[in-house]
């Protein structure tokens, strides 16, 4: 048996307010080819969108991935999403005109392959399950920092997006009783007073430039003796480490992450957020800094697309039975997966899979790797 990774590519593009991040992966979600460019904000959402395709198209060809080997694409952006229509809805800061951007359908049509969409910040947290600080986590919770405040929740191995897609929109979160009832417009009271913008206002050398940049002299300068800019870390440290406590109040994680544009571990930032939320909290909870950094949406970008790989064939290679590991004692059952699909001519035997062992089974499955292949296939994990 030989599996042939590179039958097909997934491609991840994850949007953010200053820089849009894209990468290409094999079907084992290993990245191939990746880019970052400075996402172009002043433009209407549909010119963005577009020029965000032509980017991609010209990394494909860099890389020398053929269009039509373009499996499916993952999109990650701020802002509440409605999954089925692949729509941005609302409350992405820092895009302007991200009302009802039909998201999907713009770069489907401009890619030709099919488009998944979800917020940034759920795609931080799979990913951070998958390759980064929550290996080993089943319900944990990432809190973005940046110029919007979000959180993505995992909850036993599951993204949790709640009933109306809003769980882990902490940006709205009341921090005072002498914030109740205060109208602060699509950006809730949180991000109102910890977003990029207030730190810009209490700190005078932020202002108009990248964030990127001031964000990272602020916290030098704070570790440095700055006595200014440390009381304003410290400050926006602490409304951080209280709505990661409030949040883990509610869903008893093992572990919450802290990621976006915030410094690294042993920072004075995630000290201070350690120490606020474990002065809160009655038993402990680790809270850590991003393994993955600002990557951390791309990373799950690349895998996310090859868990629901769907292609074309009325060929059925679905095998569904119950495995054991190699060597190990009947019915020990641990992390069985069962009913897996591949794509067509990805392998030569039908296949099972347990805890990523692949093991030869049975005969080959007659379909042949064919663009015109009408299979239907899953990759569900």
């Amino acid at each position: 048996m030989e599996f042939d990774a590179r039958h097909g590519f997934v491609a991840a593009i994850a949007v953010g307010v200053n820089k849009t991040r894209l990468a290409f992966a094999d079907l084992r979600g290993e990245r191939l080819a990746h880019w970052v460019m400075a996402t172009p904000r002043d433009l209407h959402p549909k010119a963005l969108l577009s020029r965000v395709a032509a980017a991609l198209r010209l990394l494909a060809r860099e890389a020398g991935i053929p269009r039509e080997k373009l499996l499916a694409v993952c999109v990650g952006t701020p802002g509440l999403v409605d999954r089925e229509r692949g729509t941005v809805v609302a409350l992405a800061p820092g895009l302007r005109e991200w009302l009802d951007v039909p998201v999907g359908r713009i770069l489907a049509d401009a890619l030709g392959a099919p488009v998944e969409v979800e917020n940034d910040v759920n795609l931080a947290v799979l990913g951070e399950h998958w390759r980064g600080a929550a290996r080993g986590h089943d319900t944990c919770a990432y809190v973005n920092v940046g110029i919007g405040i979000g959180a993505g929740v995992l909850i036993e191995g599951r993204l949790h997006r709640g009933h109306h897609s809003m769980a882990g929109e902490i940006a709205f979160m009341c921090m005072a009783p002498e914030h109740a009832g205060k109208d602060f417009g699509d950006h809730g009271c949180l991000e109102t007073l910890a977003g990029f913008e207030a730190l810009a206002a209490r700190w005078p050398r932020g202002g108009f430039r990248e964030p990127d940049r001031w964000v990272a002299e602020l916290y030098d300068a704070a570790g440095n003796g700055d006595d200014e800019a440390r009381a304003v870390v410290e400050e926006v440290a602490t409304l951080v480490g209280i709505a990661a406590a409030n949040l883990s109040l509610v869903i008893d994680p093992s572990l919450v992450i802290v990621g976006g544009t915030v410094p690294v571990p042993d920072s004075l930032f995630m000290e201070h957020v350690q120490r606020t939320a474990a002065g809160i909290l009655p038993s402990p909870v680790e809270v850590v800094a991003s393994a993955l950094g600002e990557e951390a949406p791309l990373w799950e970008g690349c895998w996310w697309r090859r868990r629901t790989l769907a292609t074309s064939c009325g060929c059925s290679c679905t095998r569904a039975r119950h495995t054991e590991p190699p060597g190990a004692a009947s019915g020990a059952g641990q992390g069985c997966l069962t009913t897996r699909t591949w794509p067509a001519g990805t392998f030569s035997t039908r296949v099972t899979v347990w805890s990523g062992h692949r093991t030869s089974t049975d005969s080959a499955c007659a379909c042949a790797p064919s663009p015109k292949c009408g299979r239907t296939s899953s990759w569900e994990t």
